[in-house]
């Protein structure tokens, strides 16, 4: 049953997809509105699939590829819907989110789906509450990445006084901006709790806080990424270009560490050995 809900959640967010392109096209309020709750119906259907299979497997749907990604998309989907309700007036995000979110759901639907018992390192409460918060912190990190491209396509426009298509498409280079400081001020807590619970958990189950292990080197990676960005913003007062830049940068670090460390790189997160 969780395969369905999942199939189904992601057509739903295809047909989003285009929704939204079709608004960011033509900028018709009911194009957005159409996608928008289009959006929603894939998100309580993906919903029912993590939960649906939480119940069957008798464990969180987090210890594999396909869990993992599905939840990240989740995850993402959800921070976007966060971020709506805050600024109204940036329905056109959903245009450069949701295909991230979309192209997430068709890796996710390519990895093995097979429920396998787990391993005893990962029968723990700290599985759930390490790894949804570490992959909901990813969707607001990328969140904020998609709102820095967005940030740089605009003032392109503005710089070259070419006030013309992406320049009535996109929100003002201040809304963007406070987007993309809000995405951070959320995902870096979030994160920073994810790493404290990951140390936490590893040191009932290895005896140690920290090993090096090379997902834990590119979370410190990317938190440090994360904290200068966030320090620059609020004891600075870096704006705009220099922090859209560095979500760039972090967004490049976080693809390393989810899809290269994760499947590539020998170590205790590698997804392939939790179920090698």
């Amino acid at each position: 049953m969780n395969l369905l809900f999942f199939k189904l959640a992601f057509i739903v967010y295809a047909i989003a997809t285009v929704g939204f392109f079709v608004y960011l096209y033509t900028l018709k309020p009911e194009a957005s509105k159409g996608a928008f709750y289009t959006l929603i119906l894939g998100f309580f259907l993906h919903t029912l699939s993590i939960a649906t299979r939480w119940w069957e497997a008798g464990h969180p749907p987090l210890t594999n590829l396909f869990e993992a990604t599905s939840f990240l998309s989740w995850g993402l989907v959800l921070s976007y819907i966060l971020i709506d309700r805050k600024f109204r007036q940036v329905r056109i995000l959903g245009a450069f989110v949701m295909p991230v979110a979309t192209v997430l759901m068709l890796y996710s639907s390519l990895c093995p789906k097979e429920i396998l018992p787990l391993p005893p390192v990962l029968r723990s409460l700290w599985l759930p509450i390490h790894a949804a918060i570490s992959l909901v912190s990813y969707g607001f990190f990328i969140l904020a990445a998609a709102s820095g491209v967005m940030y740089l396509i605009q003032e392109r426009q503005i710089k070259r006084k070419r006030l013309g298509g992406w320049f009535k498409r996109l929100p003002s280079l201040e809304i963007l901006d406070r987007i993309n400081e809000l995405s951070l001020k959320i995902g870096f807590p979030l994160l920073t709790v994810g790493i404290i619970t990951g140390a936490v958990w590893a040191e009932k189950a290895w005896g140690s806080y920290w090993s090096w292990d090379p997902k834990e080197t590119w979370s410190l990676i990317m938190w440090l990424i994360y904290a200068a960005l966030l320090h620059e913003r609020l004891a600075v007062g870096w704006r705009g270009r220099k922090a859209a830049w560095l979500s760039l940068v972090g967004f490049v670090a976080w693809v390393i560490s989810f899809f290269i460390v994760n499947l590539y790189i020998p170590g205790a997160h590698t997804y392939v050995e939790w179920h090698g």
